[in-house]
């Protein structure tokens, strides 16, 4: 049996984001291994990252990653749809660390659960544009015929802290209805906003439509991949480490991200990007 490497498991695990959706994959991950030390940056400058272009992404996610690299991390998790779709190669080419995205873990737990072969994906326009969520279903079951639909007003909803509010259902209605018609069993949250307007999505659609929160999943596979490779962190009885960073507006993080976190999140630091 190999053994572990404590200096290198006690590393942190960085996740970013480009502003407070993927606190919920920051939760999922911390629930599942509430023993690793993290760190998470929301670039709250420079959102949306959903309406720019693949290249602008590409930049930004370089220069997050940069920071959390700089925090002696084990493990880089983009917790971004967007930054998934259009930046993992990428940082995959320019860091010596495992890279995790949330979109192929995703449409891996999608493609698990249809029984009918029909996935919907939601998302923000830079993710339903990119089709990579399609592609990586279409990469692991071609049988599966996938329906899309842009939400972008789902995210400021949320924000607004109006994720089972009546406006939130009218509107999510109306985004919904194509999909409705199409005979899905599945539909893909993406966007790390969407997992806090489940209720009011699964009213709208209805009991025989399972709902694929790909921030759970994730954290699936960021436990396998640090199993993998000896560095999950068993714990010693120290203090666990949460670290949080913003590159804007640190009190409405705070405010907002409890929504999506809990009160776990403690105050966030201001980060500087190069």
């Amino acid at each position: 049996m190999d053994m572990i490497d404590t200096s290198k498991s006690k590393k942190l695990i960085g996740v970013f984001d480009s502003g407070i959706g993927g606190l919920t994959v920051l939760k999922e991950i911390t629930r599942l291994l509430p023993t690793e030390n993290t760190v998470y940056l929301g670039d709250t400058a420079r959102v949306p990252y959903g309406s720019k272009s693949k290249e602008t992404v590409e930049r930004y996610a370089v220069e997050d990653a940069k920071f959390l690299v700089r925090h002696n991390i084990k493990l880089l998790v983009t917790a971004c749809n967007t930054a998934s779709a259009y930046a993992i190669a990428r940082l995959e080419n320019e860091f010596d660390i495992p890279v995790i995205g949330v979109i192929k873990p995703g449409a891996m737990a999608a493609v698990a659960a249809t029984r009918v072969n029909r996935v919907g994906i939601i998302g923000t326009e830079g993710t339903i544009k990119s089709s990579a969520y399609c592609t990586a279903i279409k990469f692991i079951n071609p049988a599966v015929s996938t329906f899309v639909q842009a939400c972008p007003l789902f995210v400021p909803l949320v924000e607004e802290g109006w994720a089972e509010d009546e406006i939130a259902a009218i509107i999510a209605a109306r985004y919904l209805e194509d999909l409705k018609k199409s005979g899905i069993d599945t539909l893909v949250l993406g966007c790390t906003h969407y997992p806090l307007l489940k209720k009011t999505i699964s009213a709208i659609m209805g009991d025989g439509v399972m709902l694929v929160d790909s921030a759970a999943s994730t954290a699936v596979e960021v436990k396998r991949i640090l199993s993998d490779q000896g560095l999950l962190n068993n714990g010693d009885g120290g203090e666990v480490v949460r670290k949080f960073f913003v590159t804007d507006s640190p009190e409405r993080f705070y405010v907002v991200g409890r929504r999506f976190f809990g009160e776990g999140l403690n105050q966030a630091e201001l980060a500087f990007l190069e």
